[in-house]
């Protein structure tokens, strides 16, 4: 069995790169122990650990065991370096400090050989740690897990990517609207890369018009925040936040102001009123082109309707509208 960890220490939301690793360690792994390096209390983020555990979530990457919080597990680290006879400094490198809490070197690899860890899937910025943790583990008893390290998700120009870019975290990729299908979609088709990556907010895009396109009316409804009628005003859209305005600008009553072509409007409300609260596709399309059929006014009608000259098909906003709100905005009464 294929044992792993993924080990993110709770400064907050997860790096789109932390992202990567926990990914690759489930698809990799049989069995995936969560564990929170939290042995650096300067670094941890009040309600860093429960963020992480709702990216994780949204992400849909579950866990076998776990959390495991290295300051719960203090006194087996103190007690394995005492029981191997390590001194307070390791190859030059400190393993406990001057008040006995451990550091991050004894810690983790304590944990590994206790949890059974046989593979060990990080970003390449932790290849420097390799052979220090190998040593370890000799000095310990202990078999080292197989490393595997990968390349880094990185900004413009190669650089280190800040958490403030665009899509550096997870949560700034939930915000702006990708749905979560997309997101670990692009993370598994990054894999285990042998060199660094740029972020690609193009491909996250790319991906969640096509996870969007194929939720049903009512999921999307569910997701946007808006009724199921709205649906097809959203349809094409890039992500939930475009999805969510191009619904508003209907939903939301438009500002108040002149109307043109007043015969048109009245006629729309005569054709509308006898129907159905809410209009079914066929039934909204039969209004549009019964106004055209008299040679109506189509963009004066969508003004008085939304407030704008161009925006989602006449009927999806027909569709959309329950049917006293549409007449009220066509004759402002």
């Amino acid at each position: 069995m294929t044992r792993v960890r993924f080990a993110p220490s709770p400064t907050g939301t997860l790096h789109v790169g932390n992202a990567l690793s926990a990914v690759a360690n489930r698809r990799f792994g049989d069995w995936l122990l969560l564990r929170i390096d939290d042995t650096d209390p300067a670094r941890n983020v009040a309600g860093g650990e429960e963020a992480i555990l709702d990216d994780l979530r949204w992400l849909g990457v579950d866990w076998d065991e776990g959390p495991v919080r290295q300051s719960d597990r203090a006194a087996r680290y103190v007690e394995a370096a005492s029981a191997a006879g390590l001194p307070q400094r390791f190859d030059g490198v400190m393993l406990w400090r001057d008040d006995g809490s451990p550091t991050f070197h004894l810690a983790s690899v304590v944990d590994d050989a206790d949890f059974g860890i046989t593979h060990v899937i990080r970003g390449s910025d932790h290849r420097a740690n390799e052979e220090l943790h190998a040593a370890l583990h000799r000095a310990l008893g202990t078999k080292p897990p197989h490393v595997i390290h990968h390349g880094l998700v990185v900004g413009a120009e190669g650089k280190k990517l800040s958490k403030r870019a665009a899509g550096a975290t997870v949560a700034s990729l939930r915000e702006g609207g990708f749905p979560a299908e997309a997101v670990r979609a692009y993370l598994e088709e990054l894999g285990l890369p042998r060199h660094d990556v740029h972020l690609d907010l193009d491909r996250i895009r790319s991906l969640s018009v096509d996870i969007l396109a194929r939720l049903d009316d009512d999921e999307l409804a569910a997701r946007a925040g808006v009724p199921v009628e709205a649906v097809p005003l959203m349809r094409g859209a890039h992500d939930l936040v475009e999805a969510r305005s191009l619904a508003r600008s209907v939903l939301d009553a438009p500002g108040e102001g002149p109307l043109q072509a007043p015969e048109t409007l009245e006629r729309f409300a005569e054709l509308r009123a006898p129907l159905p609260e809410l209009l079914s596709k066929d039934e909204a399309k039969a209004v549009v082109r019964e106004l055209k059929a008299v040679g109506g006014n189509l963009r004066a009608l969508r003004v008085a309707l939304t407030g704008a000259e161009r925006g989602p098909e006449l009927w999806t906003v027909l569709r959309a509208l329950p049917r006293d709100e549409a007449v009220r905005r066509a004759l402002r009464s």
